[in-house]
């Protein structure tokens, strides 16, 4: 009787795969110049002046995995301490670290962001401080450290959010709004869910940057390849303007699927440093939400594991059909459910089917698609959605690949490879 569901799915065809890359544009910023933007726009008069020694500033630092994040907010760091002020790290993520203090920091350590080699205290803590009220009357609550300081830098990467679409998603309007709000100020201006959340995130940020003592934005902009290679240094008073603009850049340089449809998709990994949502939907296609839309078009979704990087959140796996056991056992609840609680969206973390392997997944999605050719599916398979450089496709794209200029074939059809447990090599 255990072995029902692999009877089932044993005999679907899985169809010869081969690899790609596609081909993107690819500016970039090397480590001398990211240092170079950094220290230019901290030291610029407008803002240098506000930097005073003994100051004590509050930098913020996410969740998210932002590329040279660590290297980055050691720039800032020691930008500040050059001014003779006393900067401090504020894990600005909302809920994320399973809503504790401890959970929190342990995620910041594990980019690299440590007190060791930051050279400056990480104070972490879940407790919120209301600062005054937004111009509908909502409390406006920023994290309790934040509050106390002279001065706060905000940091973060601008991109398309996940759930949404607006002329301010993820970035610092975002970061202010729900990382500074720590898990209580998240809950607030996502209650009404996220239909609202293109007017409540600017309106939010404004109330802060009116009510707290924000010295200056970072922004970062990165390329297809996930590297960074743009920073605007900006005044908290051009913030609201500015951001708007790089979030349209944003959008141009993201990575993409370069077909529009699929009868399969297989993502090998999700995770947080991936995508807020573990698989950015603005690539998967795979929104759990009617507030935003684009990117590939499949009929099912496996996915196959979880990354170690996540520490146990899983969101994102409510969008597969299938997953394996050894994701299952590498997911956990406390980690995973206080970000969906939050967020209002519960969608992105139920349990799809679960499956004993790489192989079965893949077989059930397969068998499960409608008004599709069994015997020649079409499948895409990413490593995650963050990396879509090298992607592998069925050998039904082969003709087509071949005359996307864009595309560049690295491998003719061939069977996946599995092991005696039928997971991927």
């Amino acid at each position: 009787m255990k072995n029902i569901v692999s009877n089932l799915v044993k005999d679907v065809y899985i169809p010869k795969m081969f690899k790609v890359r596609q081909v993107f544009d690819r500016p970039m910023l090397s480590l001398d110049e990211i240092e170079a933007f950094i220290e230019e726009g901290i030291y610029s008069e407008a803002i240098g002046k506000q930097i005073k020694p003994g100051m004590k500033i509050a930098i913020t630092a996410g969740s998210r995995g932002v590329a040279n994040i660590a290297f980055i907010t050691k720039t800032i760091v020691d930008a500040v301490k050059a001014k003779k002020a006393e900067p401090f790290i504020i894990p600005a993520m909302g809920s994320h670290g399973g809503a504790t203090a401890e959970g929190q920091k342990s995620v910041l350590e594990s980019y690299g962001l440590t007190e060791n080699y930051l050279g400056c205290e990480i104070k972490s803590s879940m407790e919120v401080v209301k600062i005054g009220v937004n111009e509908e009357g909502m409390d406006v609550l920023i994290d309790k450290y934040a509050s106390e300081a002279d001065g706060i830098i905000v940091c973060n990467r601008i991109k398309p959010h996940t759930c949404f679409r607006g002329p301010y998603e993820s970035g610092l309007m975002k970061m202010m709004t729900i990382g500074l709000g720590k898990q209580s100020g998240a809950e607030v201006c996502h209650e009404a869910g996220f239909k609202h959340m293109s007017r409540y995130v600017p309106m939010f940020g404004k109330a802060i940057l009116d009510q707290a003592p924000i010295i200056c934005g970072i922004a970062l902009l990165e390329n297809a390849f996930d590297e960074t290679y743009k920073i605007r240094v900006l005044k908290a008073s051009d913030i609201s303007e500015a951001e708007p603009e790089l979030l349209s850049e944003a959008k141009r340089m993201m990575p993409r699927i370069l077909f529009d449809e699929c009868d399969v998709l297989i993502c090998d990994k999700i995770g947080k440093n991936y995508s807020g949502g573990g698989m950015d939907p603005n690539v998967t296609g795979t929104f759990v939400t009617p507030y935003a839309s684009g990117g590939l078009k499949s009929q099912k979704v496996a996915v196959l594991d979880l990354s170690d990087e996540s520490h146990g959140n899983g969101n994102g796996i409510g969008s597969a059909h299938a997953t394996t056991r050894r994701f299952f056992d590498k997911m956990s609840f406390e980690m995973t459910y206080p970000n969906a609680i939050t967020s209002t969206v519960v969608d992105n973390v139920r349990i799809p089917m679960v499956m004993k392997s790489d192989k079965e997944a893949l077989q059930v999605c397969i068998r499960t698609c409608n008004e599709i050719d069994k015997k020649n599916p079409r499948i895409i398979r990413i490593s995650n959605s963050l990396d879509v450089e090298y992607i592998w496709l069925s050998e039904s794209y082969y003709e087509e690949a071949k005359m996307n200029p864009m595309v560049q074939i690295i491998s003719e059809p061939e069977h996946l490879s599995f092991d005696d447990q039928g997971n991927l090599f």
